[in-house]
């Protein structure tokens, strides 16, 4: 098996132009038409958002370029025990539009630790924001970054090119149109990246023939296969342990996460917000379970001959599957490249946008304000913020490449932080007599 590097047609770098071009025009749109007088109009919309691009954005933001690329992995190796995180992403967002929403709605915060201030205080509130931040900065960078590799491994797609126009395009139109444009572009992305699972699915289908063929390929593969009922903490898959890491990331994104409560506190009112949610479980998993079955595509087209263990090594990862499933399969179909790639690109697009825009928020309103109550803190200021994380994104995306492939890099990030912050606001939510300093003394 020898790997031939995609050159991409006319018509596929036309999708990838416009992608990039509707992404910059709707900032641009927004920069013109929006006043954006305020902090609260530019970092959270004006607070008069429609539902629908809520929850588009929250889908977008959380299902990430590394869940679109690396899900499939996942079920090419192991089989569809990650298909069931889908329980717990049914039931974290349930419980925290019930239990977290209310309470930031009563305290009209601006940031979800603004109300870790109210209940425990200043130290609390900058140790977990400043955390979140650090967190976001290393897996925003990971998105950026690892997609470009994959590519630029399989495509005639220069990774530094890849890196760069991304990351220049994001803070171009967040800087510009702020939480709105955001929003916006988070709804336009979500649809490719839709489009891109469709493509590959009905592509696989007409190769394979047909779903009920895919799933007979894969349960003769040992690919369908549920989690142990086992309440083993050293197995690799569990029933246990893929339910509550579906659930305690969806909770601490939800309910603990900067990133999805500022686009929830975007709308008029906790009725909405509660709308939004439910209208974006569906989404996160539709979203989900075609990935999974894009994995088990990949899975039956490569059984006789599979790419990681060729002799002749066509690719150097298994985190390049999919960018070389399109390459095997859509490179005679002009145009379809690009959409799948455009999709792959979409997913980068929206984490990264939306990282930007929620750092600028979280560095201005939970370090800047307190630390300097004098000090006016203005649009301009935020603009110039959202500049500054945009560059950092883009330089730290070229450090993380040691942290392992897509899956279990994004798991290890989001864990160092997802599981404490959510402990954080649990105690927070659910008790009263909980302060930010112990009883215990010091030895």
């Amino acid at each position: 098996m020898k790997l031939e590097k995609l050159t991409l047609s006319a018509v596929d770098y036309v999708f990838l132009a416009a992608t990039l071009l509707v992404s910059s025009g709707i900032g641009l749109y927004f920069q013109i038409t929006s006043k954006k007088r305020t902090n609260e109009e530019y970092l959270l919309a004006g607070k008069n958002m429609s539902v629908t691009p809520v929850a588009f954005s929250l889908m977008a933001t959380f299902m990430s370029s590394t869940t679109l690329m690396g899900i499939p992995v996942e079920m090419y190796l192991y089989g569809t025990n990650m298909t069931f995180m889908n329980l717990g992403f049914i039931l974290g967002p349930i419980i925290t539009s019930y239990m977290f929403m209310p309470i930031f709605f009563a305290n009209d915060v601006s940031t979800a630790y603004e109300y870790l201030e109210k209940r425990f205080g200043k130290t609390t509130r900058r140790l977990i924001s400043a955390m979140f931040a650090f967190q976001l900065l290393l897996f925003t960078s990971a998105s950026l970054y690892a997609p470009a590799l994959a590519l630029s491994a399989v495509t005639n797609v220069s990774m530094w090119m890849s890196v760069i126009v991304i990351g220049i395009v994001c803070t171009f139109y967040c800087t510009l149109g702020g939480m709105k444009a955001v929003l916006w572009t988070d709804m336009f992305q979500a649809i490719l990246m839709f489009a891109a699972l469709f493509a590959i699915i009905i592509k696989g289908c007409l190769l394979l023939g047909g779903i009920g063929k895919i799933f007979e390929i894969a349960n003769e593969g040992g690919r369908l296969v549920l989690p142990r009922f086992t309440f083993d903490l050293e197995a690799h898959y569990s029933m246990l342990n893929v339910f509550a890491q579906g659930m305690i990331i969806t909770m601490s994104a939800y309910g603990g996460s900067q990133i999805q409560v500022q686009r929830l506190m975007t709308l008029k009112n906790l009725n909405k917000s509660i709308q939004a949610t439910f209208l974006s479980i569906p989404m996160l998993v539709l979203f989900q379970s075609l990935c999974c079955l894009c994995g088990l595509i990949i899975y039956a087209y490569f059984r006789s001959c599979d790419p990681l263990t060729s002799p002749n090594s066509p690719i150097q990862s298994a985190d390049q599957l999919i960018p070389y499933f399109i390459t095997a399969t859509l490179s005679n179909l002009p145009g379809l490249p690009g959409l799948c790639i455009c999709g792959i690109f979409s997913a980068t697009l929206s984490t990264v946008s939306s990282a930007i825009n929620c750092l600028a928020s979280v560095t201005s309103e939970d370090f800047l304000k307190p630390i300097f109550p004098n000090f006016h803190i203005t649009v301009f200021h935020n603009k110039v913020i959202s500049l500054v994380f945009g560059a950092l994104c883009v330089g730290a995306s070229f450090f993380v490449a040691s942290l392992g492939h897509l899956i279990k890099m994004s798991i290890v990030i989001v864990g160092l932080v997802a599981g404490p912050n959510l402990a954080v606001f649990l105690l927070a939510a659910c008790t009263t007599t909980t302060t930010e300093e112990s009883d215990i003394p010091m030895r």
